[in-house]
């Protein structure tokens, strides 16, 4: 049976003190409301994760996730954070290629192929992103596109190793723009990716992937969204930053 996920990405928001009260406000309504068996994963910015793994101990209900790690497990890079590192202080999770760090960064499906194998290198589960832009969605081959991404980042692992990847789906035009793509989109492109993963390990490897939908999934249509048989759940972007919103996000998988 495939693991429900529900992942919150707090990007660069929340000051300290906002996000411990954040923080405790979601374990508490994930513990006291939630009776399914989802994962949820909270990931905040990189500089609160010490503090989180103090209130959220490995193993419980709640998981820890990073937003970003470099390709290199150490060296003269200022400012990045390795893998190693993220994997000494408890992480779990960890989200590569999200379309931000494309975009802004200029991340490259080769480079993500590496961070993907270092993530997994220290026992980090990858959440990698994959998505289309809206011009390619509405006038180019948006499916080949996204598959292509999954063949060039992750595609070169085992078997084995591929099946502690998780894929989050991002219709990268509905990603902060107040759009969301209808469950049937969803639906139809998490199907192709499991065929696309089918056909590279095999039905049973594509049977057991987790595939996360990451549109600006938000309390009203996390229901519908997570009701279609091949959406397992969800990477949370504005929806994580409220408690209230995020938890009821998190019931909403069956």
């Amino acid at each position: 049976m495939r693991k429900k996920i529900v992942a919150g990405n707090w990007k660069m928001n929340k000051t300290a003190e906002e996000a411990k009260a954040l923080l405790s406000e979601v374990v508490n309504m994930v513990k006291d409301e939630v009776t399914s068996d989802v994962t949820v994963v909270l990931c905040p910015p990189a500089l609160y994760l010490t503090t989180f793994r103090q209130y959220v101990p490995a193993g419980g209900r709640i998981s820890l996730g990073a937003q970003n790690c470099h390709e290199k497990a150490s060296g003269a890079y200022t400012g990045e954070i390795s893998a190693p590192m993220l994997q000494s202080i408890g992480v779990e999770y960890v989200i590569l290629g999200h379309s931000e760090r494309r975009q802004y960064f200029g991340e490259t499906n080769t480079q993500l192929a590496e961070k993907v194998n270092i993530a997994l290198e220290n026992n980090l589960t990858p959440i990698f992103c994959c998505g289309e832009s809206r011009d390619l969605r509405e006038n180019g081959d948006y499916i080949g596109f996204v598959k292509g991404q999954l063949t060039e980042s992750v595609f070169h692992l085992s078997a084995e190793q591929f099946a502690n990847v998780v894929i989050a789906y991002e219709p990268i035009w509905a990603i902060g723009t107040g759009l969301t793509a209808s469950s049937a989109q969803a639906q139809d492109m998490h199907a192709e990716l499991r065929q696309h993963i089918a056909s590279q390990y095999g039905d049973d490897v594509a049977q057991n992937t987790s595939i996360l939908y990451g549109g600006s999934a938000n309390e009203k249509n996390a229901a519908e969204l997570f009701a279609q048989p091949d959406v397992d759940g969800g990477l949370i972007g504005g929806a994580s930053l409220k408690s209230r919103e995020f938890t009821t996000v998190v019931k909403a998988i069956s």
